[in-house]
């Protein structure tokens, strides 16, 4: 999901998109709430106020939750960040690594354990993790079992990939499914260890993880190939390997038509699941729960979208702008939002289909399909668009008065600060 970290938004996007402002200043205050909520017990205080850390926007997601789903969520989060960073750290030897992520689920059962590594704000989750498992001891015992079970089935997934590469699409999927399908599936665990929804399919909780894991592969190709020390890429080789020799060759300006035509080909796989994530999202119940889990969903097909035939992806970041992100959160209510969403992201998608490109039929069908859906639920007269198709027509006079709304917000702003100081 987009991080809402810095400012609400640059002047320059809120005078270009003046329909963004409400949601953004909503965002604002929201997040601002979220921060006087956090508990007062120094393990909740430190969980919570990593989890703003290390996923500012998951933090800001979960505040809508009961409470007790929503400390477990939470602790079940920070457990799955802390094995990721184990994973990610490049610097422990794989005969260390190796046991650390195997036993893991162990290990969140004693307050006494800590292992450093990472760097930055994970350095300090792993340096104080004492507290996260003070929190875990805490919960419910169905969503300790929850969380434990997941924990293990993707510590050993993870232990089994330091040592493989992502050869194939059913590595892919595979990879994907311990770092993110078991996420779908740990959650759909807490959702009915709450006692408000029934227990999703295995199958439709992995692909409403894959949709969000495979998105964020896509988008962050040019970081991860970039970085230093060098990170494990999980694009398939079954899939780069028909464009160019090497995936880093992809950032090259002089392979740009291969490399968007690869691009296409990975967006074109993350559809696949898609309308899996339809299915899941309409069986959910609870509002809260609902809220919890369309918001990356939508958030997904919109950055596919964006991403899709954009060789932006190659050069730099591609994400939505934050006023569109406000303007989901605070539109996403009921499932004909969620309908709506999909179905004006894919048409942009859609209209974006180059015929030449070599996976266009698939691409296409795989759009109809939720099209289709998206058309049959009935709703679609009810939704709220999130894409404006043209350039807004604002006239001076709502620039003005725009700029006025700035200067007294501000204003108070500053008031309260130095009333402060």
């Amino acid at each position: 999901m987009i991080s809402f970290d810095g400012e609400m938004g640059s002047l320059g996007a809120i005078v270009k998109h003046p329909d963004d402002f409400y949601p953004l200043l909503k965002l604002k205050m929201a997040a601002r709430h979220a921060e006087k909520q956090i508990p007062s017990e120094p393990h909740w205080a430190f969980c919570y106020t990593m989890l703003q850390k290390v996923s500012r926007s998951f933090a800001l997601v979960i505040q809508q939750l009961g409470t007790d789903l929503r400390n477990a969520v939470c602790i079940f989060y920070l457990v799955l960040r802390a094995l990721d960073t184990v994973e990610d750290d490049t610097s422990i030897p794989t005969e260390v690594k190796v046991p650390i992520l195997m036993a893991f689920h162990r290990h969140i059962y004693d307050p006494d354990w800590h292992f450093s590594c990472g760097t930055k704000d994970y350095k300090v989750l792993m340096d104080e993790f004492h507290h996260v498992s003070t929190a875990f001891l805490e919960l419910g015992r169905s969503y300790q079992e929850a969380i434990e079970d997941i924990t293990m089935r993707m510590g050993a997934g993870m232990a089994k990939f330091i040592c493989k590469e992502v050869e194939t699409t059913d590595d892919y999927d595979e990879y994907c499914h311990y770092v993110a399908g078991l996420v779908g599936l740990g959650l759909s665990k807490l959702f009915h260890a709450s006692g408000t929804e029934d227990l999703a399919s295995d199958y439709l909780s992995n692909s409403m993880g894959l949709f969000l894991q495979k998105t964020n592969i896509i988008r962050d190709y040019l970081e991860d190939i970039n970085e230093i020390p060098k990170s494990r890429m999980f694009w398939p080789r079954q899939i780069w390997s028909k464009y160019v020799n090497k995936l880093e060759d992809l950032k090259y300006e002089e392979n740009s038509i291969k490399a968007v035509q690869c691009l296409n080909d990975m967006v074109t796989n993350a559809l696949l699941h898609a309308e899996d994530a339809l299915t899941y999202m309409s069986a959910l119940r609870d509002p809260a729960i609902f809220k919890f889990c369309a918001i990356p969903q939508i958030m997904a097909i919109g950055t596919l979208a964006l991403c899709y035939n954009n060789v932006e992806v190659f050069r730099g970041v591609v994400k939505m702008r934050r006023g569109l992100t406000a303007k989901v959160i605070d539109r996403t209510k009921t499932m004909s939002d969620v309908y709506g969403a999909f179905f004006d992201f894919s048409c942009m998608l859609k209209s974006k289909v180059d015929k030449n490109d070599p996976n266009a039929t698939k691409t296409l069908s795989r759009l109809d399909t939720i099209l289709k859906t998206c058309r049959d639920s009935g709703t679609l007269n009810k939704r709220k668009s999130y894409i404006v198709k043209s350039e807004p027509n604002y006239n001076s006079a709502m620039v003005v008065v725009l700029f006025i709304i700035l200067g007294i917000l501000f204003a108070y702003l500053s008031a309260n600060r130095s009333m402060n100081i």
